[in-house]
């Protein structure tokens, strides 16, 4: 039995064809399940390794200062030009209370570092987590490490 269009073929038709509306969810579906992991991957840096290290906190009440080996500095995945990391750092971190954790590519010059550190410090940042990779994981795991300093 085919579809009923009503009396003589004069009426109309009631019922909606959903195939391709879950056909075209589907592809969606598909694509956003792709490219999501690719979205989350944040800013490449060579981490130090240290033996004594935990999980960095998975919420949204910290951000990621990360210095890359050139020197480039990004906030969480944004790039940020070293003149105006005081504001950003006041206006993100201090403004909304969250909690900051530093990057630093290890082949990264100390004194960089330390620049970077001395502008956090002036913005009125007290605590800062300094984030490495465990000396025993493997290549390509985990990164996402901290040490908290005081």
């Amino acid at each position: 039995m085919g579809m009923s269009l009503g009396k003589g073929g004069r009426g109309y038709m009631a019922e909606i064809n959903v195939t391709p509306f879950v056909d075209v969810m589907l592809v969606l579906l598909i694509i956003f399940m792709v490219t999501a992991p690719m979205l989350t991957q944040g800013v490449d840096v060579d981490l130090p390794k240290t033996r004594s290290v935990r999980t960095l906190p998975a919420g949204t009440d910290h951000l990621v200062l990360t210095v890359k080996k050139d020197g480039s500095i990004f906030l969480d995945e944004y790039g940020v030009p070293f003149e105006d990391l005081q504001n950003h750092l006041q206006n993100l971190v201090v403004a909304q209370n969250k909690q900051l954790y530093l990057r630093a590519d290890k082949e990264v010059a100390y004194g960089i570092v330390v620049k970077v550190m001395g502008e956090i410090k002036s913005v009125g940042i007290e605590k800062l987590g300094i984030v490495a990779e465990s000396a025993d994981a493997q290549p390509g795991g985990d990164k996402a490490k901290q040490v908290p300093a005081q």
